[in-house]
């Protein structure tokens, strides 16, 4: 009896593998089948089956691609211009008006840090040259970096993104024989400003 009982386990045995071994195959072919008839033509464009035309797949798939395409040609923004920084300071606005006198000329400078934005736009009654650059912390006295320098203009506007950490504002000179009126808007998370004329002390406004 032992013999034939074993012989009968071994059956049932192999009828399982047999049965295991088809729900296996059905289930591969399956998802070879979805695999080509719609996941090719969705997310790849390939439709060998014409499935994915039939189904209106294929155009999913032209959309990924132009997608891809975009995503591949798009130029990478530069690698030390962060996208977010953080602030541990009130966001700050302000307008300011200065008059400038026949021949004269004065600095208005914000404190920023590295990678903060400054705001701004500004008028003047008369053309004035003007030059809009920084001081880096620690750089000597007189040295500055200039980013934009104009001659015989009444307004300016744009965003000012610190490369480094100091003192960012405007150099405007009057070189008319009348008096000009500079009006200055601007906003950002500067937490000083300074102001500079010849032969007169520089003053400084600290922001909350």
């Amino acid at each position: 009896m032992a013999p034939n009982d074993t012989g009968a386990d071994d059956v049932v045995a192999i009828a399982a593998r047999e049965r295991i071994a088809l729900v296996f195959g059905v289930a591969l072919l399956a998802a070879g089948l979805i695999f080509v008839g719609a996941v090719l033509p969705a997310e790849y464009g390939v439709d060998p089956l014409g499935t994915g035309r039939r189904l209106g797949l294929t155009a999913i798939g032209e959309v990924q691609k132009g997608l891809d395409a975009f995503a591949a040609t798009r130029p990478d923004a530069p690698s030390d211009v962060p996208t977010i920084v953080a602030a541990e300071r009130p966001f700050q606005q302000e307008s300011r008006e200065f008059t400038l006198g026949a021949r004269e000329s004065f600095e208005y400078k914000y404190r920023l840090e590295k990678g903060q934005a400054l705001l701004y736009s500004w008028t003047a009654t008369g053309p004035v040259n003007y030059e809009l650059h920084a001081e880096p912390d620690g750089a000597p006295r007189g040295y500055a970096e200039s980013y934009e320098k104009v001659n015989g203009v009444q307004n300016a506007a744009g965003t000012l993104t610190a490369p480094f950490s100091g003192i960012h504002g405007w150099y405007w000179e009057n070189t008319t024989d009348a008096p000009v009126t500079i009006a200055l808007s601007a906003a950002g998370f500067f937490k000083m400003s300074h102001e500079f004329r010849k032969d007169q002390a520089p003053t400084t406004k600290i922001y909350p």
